[in-house]
């Protein structure tokens, strides 16, 4: 690696495009290369009330997954919440951030450092951490990560362009489903690259990444687990509800794979039909205790019980909630993004950008 040291700062257009998990994926195959690893991310966002217990397990989970030392992880240099802001807002916050971000550079030694942004591009402006501004002040290559979920993605891009100019090495374009596969490689991409931003990787969709372990719906549910504590890792890809007919059931229950199967504690039947189907849990509302029969053949079947106190409806929504702000906390996950970075992305272009020799 060159003596100087270089800094990729991973960022996004809108919220939830998969950013950490594409930096787990960059950063593990680029280990694999050889190349030193740094992480840090300058700007955390705690509004949401449980959001600095997870950036804190965020933080555990990557220095771990990465094997990375104290000296490897910077610190993150303001925790937007409603006080930060309130202190800001006020005048009683005149902490110069960009100044306290250019220090990174005085510590950083020949590691490559992997930043991760903020959900846009302008977030963290009043701090002076907008993404732009980060880049600038670390002469950063910038590395995009979009959703192709509306056509809305093409226009973030091209505004994202204009404002980063060449610091913008390209983009990812991250879980892309089988039915825009096509479109996105054979229209999207040369568009893009004639516009003057590279296409480094198309990843497909992935049910897995998209999953939620068992143990995740307990927190979110505050749930009781009846049986198999030992089983709360399995993944849940889709959510199932049994409120209908047995024999309507059981046709409905063997068109789903890896399901959680919401259903009163009172229906017995529903239950045992769930378990010979591909289910990864049960989750019983109205705090009804199951038969023995159905926890003896869950018991069998390693799949947990979980009871929870609300009722269907509210159950749902938190389900729900809960695939929509999916985490990357299982080393299951972090192999899956690993090989899909390494069959889908153009490491080699990244590295060019980076002025480093594969």
């Amino acid at each position: 690696m060159p003596k100087s040291a270089k800094y990729l700062l991973v960022g996004s257009t809108e919220p939830c495009t998969g950013k950490s998990g594409i930096i787990l994926g960059l950063a593990k195959n680029l280990q694999e290369q050889g190349i030193s690893i740094a992480y840090a991310k300058p700007l955390g966002n705690c509004f949401q009330e449980e959001a600095k217990d997870s950036g804190d397990a965020d933080l555990r989970f990557i220095s771990k997954t990465l094997n990375l030392s104290s000296a490897n992880l910077k610190p993150t240099l303001a925790l937007l919440d409603e006080n930060l802001l309130s202190k800001r807002l006020k005048g009683e916050d005149k902490t110069d951030y960009g100044q306290s971000l250019a220090k990174y550079l005085e510590s950083s030694g020949d590691r490559l450092t992997l930043l991760e942004g903020p959900s846009t591009l302008d977030e963290g402006k009043i701090f002076a951490l907008s993404l732009p501004e980060m880049a600038e002040v670390l002469d950063a290559v910038v590395l995009l990560v979009v959703r192709p979920h509306s056509s809305l993605f093409l226009d973030r891009l091209l505004s994202a362009k204009e404002r980063l100019g060449h610091r913008l090495a390209g983009v990812v374009i991250n879980d892309a489903s089988s039915t825009d596969y096509e479109k996105l490689s054979g229209m999207v991409q040369p568009f893009l690259e004639a516009k003057g931003i590279p296409v480094m990787g198309i990843l497909p969709r992935s049910a897995l990444l998209r999953s939620v372990s068992v143990d995740e719906l307990v927190k979110q549910l505050q749930a009781e687990v009846i049986c198999r504590s030992d089983r709360l890792d399995l993944m849940v890809e889709t959510l199932t509800v049994g409120a209908m007919s047995v024999n309507a059931a059981i046709k409905y229950f063997r068109q789903g794979t890896n399901m959680a199967v919401i259903t009163g504690g009172d229906r017995t039947d529903i239950q045992l039909a769930a378990l010979e189907t591909s289910t990864q849990c049960l989750i019983l509302t109205g705090q009804l205790a199951p038969e023995p029969l159905v926890i003896s053949r869950a018991e069998e079947l390693e799949v947990p019980i979980l009871s929870v106190a609300s009722d269907t409806l509210t159950t749902v929504e938190i389900v729900h909630r809960t695939f929509g702000k999916v985490r990357l906390h299982e080393p299951i996950k972090v192999e899956c993004i690993t090989q899909l970075m390494a069959e889908h992305f153009n490491f080699d272009s990244l590295l060019g950008h980076l002025g480093i020799k594969s």
